[in-house]
C-alpha cells in the first residue's frame, strides 16, 4: 500500500524502439534479426537499435555495422526514419496521458510518469503498468518495460537493471530495498556512470554502488577534489545521492516547453578537418542553423559559445569558450564574425572532429537596438525572406556555395533529424 505523501513514479522504456517500429510495419521481418543503422550503405555506419533476435547474436547498439554483420551475416539492415519514430513516440505519450497528466519526456523512447494521483482511479501501480503495456502493444506493437519506485532516479534504475531483464518487463524498487538490491550491484550499472567513470571509481577503490553510498559525502567530495580537481563537489554529490536512491525532482510535463536558455547546434564530422577554410564552412553552416532557429522562435542572443573537440576520440581534447556581444542579435553575419574570433583564438591547429555553436543570453527579438552605421532593417528583411523559402521548400532550398564543396555538410544535414535520417 502506498504511503501518504510518497510518490509513485514510472520510467517507461520502449524495447529496441526503432527496431520494434520497423518490425511492426514489416511483418516479413518478424522472425529475422533486424537492426536500424545510421548509414546502411557504409560498413562504418553505427547500429542505432537492434531487435531482441539480433541481440542474441551479440549485436549491440552503438557498434559499427561491419562488426555487427560479422556476428550476424543474415542481419536485416534498415535505414532510420527519425520523423516517423518521433510520431510513434508521440502516440505512445498520448496513451500515457490517459493515466496521468504528469508525463515527462526523457528521450524519444523513455518517459517518466507520476501516477500518484491515479491509483484510486486505475488501481495499484502494477495493474496500471500492465494495462499501459497492453495498450501500447496493441496500438504500436512496441513492448514497454516499466520500472516503478518513489522517485525518478530509482524508477530509472529499476528499469535499466531489472525491468529490462525479466519476462514481465516490470520491476518495483522500493526505498527499503535500495540497500539489499542496489548496493551490491557493480558501479558500472549505476545511472549516470559510463565506462570511463567506472574506471575512475575503480581507481578510487569503489567497485560497487554500495561503496559509493556508504562513503560519507564530505569524504567523497574530498576524494573527487583530489582526483578530478576543485570543481567536482557537485558531481560527487550527484553520484552519492544516486547511489543512495535520493531524488526530489518532480515529473515535469513541460520540460521542453519552458522558456529556452540557449539555442545551439553541434555536428560530428565524417573525417578530421585540418584546413581552416574547411572548418570555416562548418562554422558558417552551424551559425546559420542557430540563427535561423533563433529567428523562428523569436529570440536574439548576446552570448556566443563555440565548442570544439579534436581527434582522436580515445584521448579527446579541445575547448569550449564564449564571448559576450555588444548587444543582442540573431543576425548570421554578426554572430559568424564572433564565432570565427573565438575559434581562431583557441584553436591550436589540431585535427577537428566535432564542432558546436550556441547562442544564449536570449531576449525577445521584437525589441532590438538600431544602428546608425548598418542597415539593420534591410538585413532583417533579407533573412526573413530566406527563412521563409527554407521553411516552405526545405533547408537545402537556398544554400551557400561553400556548402557545395567537399567540406560542406549542409545538404547531408538537411536530410536528417538529430543527426539521423528523417
Amino acid at each position: 500500500m502506498t504511503k501518504i505523501n510518497e510518490r509513485t513514479i514510472f520510467l517507461a522504456d520502449c524495447q529496441s524502439f526503432y527496431a520494434s517500429v520497423e518490425k511492426a510495419e514489416h511483418p516479413e521481418y518478424k522472425n529475422r534479426p533486424l537492426a536500424v543503422a545510421g548509414d546502411p550503405s557504409r560498413s562504418s555506419g553505427i547500429i542505432l537499435a537492434a531487435c531482441p533476435i539480433a541481440k542474441q547474436f551479440g549485436v549491440t547498439t552503438a557498434e559499427r555495422l561491419g562488426e555487427a554483420l560479422k556476428k550476424c551475416p543474415d542481419l536485416v539492415i534498415v535505414r532510420p526514419r527519425m520523423k516517423h519514430y518521433i510520431d510513434v513516440s508521440l502516440a505512445i505519450t498520448d496513451i500515457y496521458r490517459k493515466y496521468t497528466d504528469l508525463v515527462e519526456v526523457y528521450s524519444v523512447d523513455e518517459q517518466f510518469l507520476d501516477v500518484s494521483g491515479s491509483l484510486s482511479i486505475f488501481g495499484d501501480p502494477l495493474a496500471i503498468a500492465r494495462e499501459i503495456q497492453q495498450r501500447v502493444l496493441r496500438r504500436t506493437e512496441v513492448s514497454v518495460r516499466i520500472g516503478i519506485s518513489s522517485n525518478k532516479v530509482l524508477a530509472k534504475i529499476a528499469t535499466d537493471i531489472w525491468a529490462k531483464k525479466n519476462d514481465s518487463g516490470l520491476f518495483t524498487l522500493p526505498k527499503t530495498e535500495v540497500e539489499p538490491l542496489l548496493w551490491p550491484q557493480p558501479v558500472g550499472k549505476m545511472f549516470g556512470v559510463g565506462s570511463r567513470m567506472t574506471i575512475h571509481f575503480t581507481r578510487l577503490g569503489m567497485t560497487t554502488i554500495g561503496d559509493i553510498a556508504r562513503t560519507p559525502l564530505p569524504v567523497l567530495k574530498s576524494k573527487f577534489r583530489a582526483y578530478f580537481g576543485k570543481q567536482s563537489d557537485i558531481q560527487a554529490e550527484v553520484m552519492w545521492r544516486t547511489a543512495n536512491g535520493l531524488d526530489d525532482s518532480p515529473v515535469a510535463p513541460y520540460t521542453f516547453s519552458t522558456s529556452q536558455k540557449s539555442i545551439g547546434h553541434m555536428i560530428t564530422l565524417p573525417r578530421d578537418y585540418l584546413k581552416s577554410h574547411e572548418v570555416e564552412t562548418i562554422l558558417l553552416e552551424l551559425t546559420e542553423e542557430v540563427c535561423r532557429d533563433s529567428r523562428r522562435k523569436g529570440y536574439m542572443g548576446s552570448v556566443v559559445t563555440v565548442s570544439c573537440m579534436y581527434s582522436p576520440y580515445e584521448t579527446p581534447t579541445g575547448f569550449s569558450r564564449q564571448m559576450k556581444l555588444s548587444g543582442s542579435t540573431n543576425n548570421t553575419n554578426k554572430i559568424y564574425t564572433a564565432v570565427k574570433e573565438i575559434f581562431y583564438k583557441f584553436w591550436d591547429q589540431m585535427p577537428v572532429r566535432r564542432l558546436g555553436i550556441s547562442l544564449s543570453g536570449l531576449t525577445d527579438a521584437e525589441t532590438y537596438q538600431l544602428s546608425f552605421f548598418e542597415d539593420e532593417e534591410r538585413a532583417r528583411s533579407l533573412e526573413k525572406a530566406t527563412d521563409s523559402i527554407k521553411e516552405r521548400y526545405g533547408s537545402a532550398a537556398i544554400i551557400r556555395a561553400s556548402s557545395l564543396t567537399h567540406a560542406g555538410q549542409a545538404l547531408e544535414r538537411a536530410l536528417k533529424i538529430g543527426g539521423h535520417y528523417k
